[in-house]
């Protein structure tokens, strides 16, 4: 692809650098911004500045969040006792949009993958067998992608949990395997926190 400008060449190989953009679409991106206005421009810029900035990290599951708690964790309307474990906030934005989980989470902020280099040690796992020691949770809810990443970080954690009394569970694989919790429509995924089994039927 050849630019006229170095600057618009730098800008598109940034906006490249997304999830998902690919050249063409980065250069479209950045068309669109050079058509705006400068005050809507620099909305744009300083929100993702004040993002970056300003965001936190629910010191208790480590969700994404603006304050020190993240909502879910602070209300008393939640079932404490319930904690659905998962990859990633897109992850715990799937499973609320389904209205059928009403207890808590833990994000581990990724999977163990020796392939790219992430162990355990590299995940929130530690946090999570923190708030089991305090006795306070009856179930563990592994809702991790149906791949290879997902099965072993789940075999690990059970691992690591069973020890304590709690009751550890996976969602029901109506998620074909490969499937990601943020691609699965709501009605899958609900059905899937909701007939939710008992991990010790798949290691037996």
């Amino acid at each position: 692809m050849n630019f006229s400008s170095k600057l618009l060449e730098h800008a598109v190989e940034e906006f490249g650098k997304l999830p998902g953009v690919g050249k063409k679409t980065a250069l479209r991106l950045v068309l669109h911004l050079l058509k705006q206005s400068d005050a809507e421009v620099g909305r744009f810029t300083q929100s993702i500045d004040k993002l970056k900035q300003e965001i936190k990290y629910c010191k208790t599951c480590f969700n994404i969040s603006d304050m020190e708690q993240c909502e879910i964790c602070a209300s008393v309307k939640r079932d404490h006792g319930l904690i659905c474990v998962v990859e990633d906030t897109r992850d715990v934005m799937a499973i609320e949009n389904t209205n059928q989980f009403n207890g808590v989470y833990h994000v581990l902020g990724g999977l163990i993958s020796p392939m790219e280099g992430v162990g355990p040690a590299d995940l929130k796992i530690e946090g999570l067998i923190d708030r089991v020691k305090t006795g306070n949770v009856q179930e563990i809810i592994l809702a991790l992608s149906a791949t290879m990443e997902g099965d072993t970080t789940i075999f690990y954690l059970y691992r690591k949990l069973k020890e304590f009394d709690v009751q550890i569970s996976t969602i029901a694989r109506g998620i074909s395997f490969g499937g990601e919790l943020e691609y699965v429509d709501e009605i899958t995924l609900g059905r899937s926190i909701a007939t939710r089994v008992p991990y010790e039927r798949n290691v037996s």
